[in-house]
């Protein structure tokens, strides 16, 4: 089976990390990085392009401030010049995009601040200004930035700008967390393979446009075909969950389930399972076949794979 691996340490994550390497655009400074837990103000935020230009230059405290559209005050950052180091990894910088309650944005999170996952969130995309995950994330200092634009919510950015407003903050990776939006092909391309979603059957059934949230379980049940579910996290490309699968976890389909019943059961495996993804790939755990079939090494014997 080993055969099958080609892995070395030196490249390891390499084609995750094309976008870490250079400047997307050319008003960004190649160390710029915003810390969330010096923001001073609790609005969401919406950027637009001519705003990173208003960078003042670099000081010796390291200190920038970023204008906030949607209200006088400003967002006052300061930059850490230490990276923090676990075994040699450098912590990874998260955003997470929410629609909803962010159920799995919060596990990954409590995680996070217990210390078994290596990174941060430092940003938080939402479609829904008033959603409970980006009521979340305002509680616990996390910057939320309002994607696309609609008439209901005006202050959202375009496509372009959002990739602007993400290289600030110098995202390594992007966790789709209830996020009920196609990802625009501009923000694949800035993050390729570097972009996860969790989706609550396992793929590739019951997925696609059309298949999230009470849906996928209506439909496993109804199929009478299925004695088993589960949740998928999976890389992300332009289409709805045909990227390639990470991570899959096995629940049993109970004899007269409803989709409430097995939506809980399924979502409980998801937040143990989102969690220990995100600290493989911050961990730089997550290695790619020559076949091009990503795979997870074990923390605990680095020889076994999943």
């Amino acid at each position: 089976m080993e055969a099958l691996f080609s892995v070395c340490s030196n490249s390891l994550f390499s084609s995750l990390q094309n976008h870490k390497n250079k400047t997307l655009l050319p008003f960004l400074t190649s160390d710029s990085r915003l810390s969330s837990s010096q923001l001073k103000s609790q609005s969401r935020v919406s950027l637009k392009s001519h705003d990173f230009h208003d960078f003042p230059p670099l000081v010796a405290s390291r200190r920038r401030v970023l204008k906030c559209r949607s209200s006088n005050e400003q967002l006052e950052t300061s930059f850490d010049e230490s990276e923090s180091l676990k075994n040699g990894v450098r912590r990874k910088n998260l955003a997470v995009f929410v629609s909803g309650g962010g159920s799995n944005f919060r596990a990954v999170h409590q995680a996070i601040l217990s210390g078994d996952v290596h990174g941060r969130f430092v940003v938080l995309v939402t479609n829904k200004h008033d959603c409970g995950g980006a009521q979340y994330a305002r509680e616990n200092g996390i910057p939320v930035i309002i994607y696309p634009s609609t008439k209901k919510e005006p202050e959202g950015l375009s496509s372009n700008d959002l990739v602007a407003a993400l290289s600030t903050y110098k995202i390594d990776f992007i966790l789709l967390a209830g996020y009920l939006k196609l990802i625009p092909s501009e923000l694949i391309r800035a993050y390729p393979n570097s972009i996860l979603n969790i989706h609550p059957s396992l793929l590739p059934a019951f997925g696609g446009k059309g298949y999230y949230g009470t849906k996928v379980h209506k439909a496993v049940i109804a199929s009478g075909a299925r004695r088993y579910s589960g949740p998928t996290i999976h890389f992300v490309d332009e289409n709805y969950d045909t990227g390639r699968i990470l991570a899959q976890r096995i629940v049993p389909v109970v004899v007269n389930d409803t989709a409430e019943e097995l939506a809980a059961r399924v979502l409980r495996q998801e937040h143990k399972m989102y969690a220990e993804v995100a600290a493989a790939i911050c961990e730089e755990r997550v290695i790619w076949r020559e076949d091009g079939v990503p795979i997870i090494r074990s923390k605990a014997d680095p020889e076994h794979y999943s």
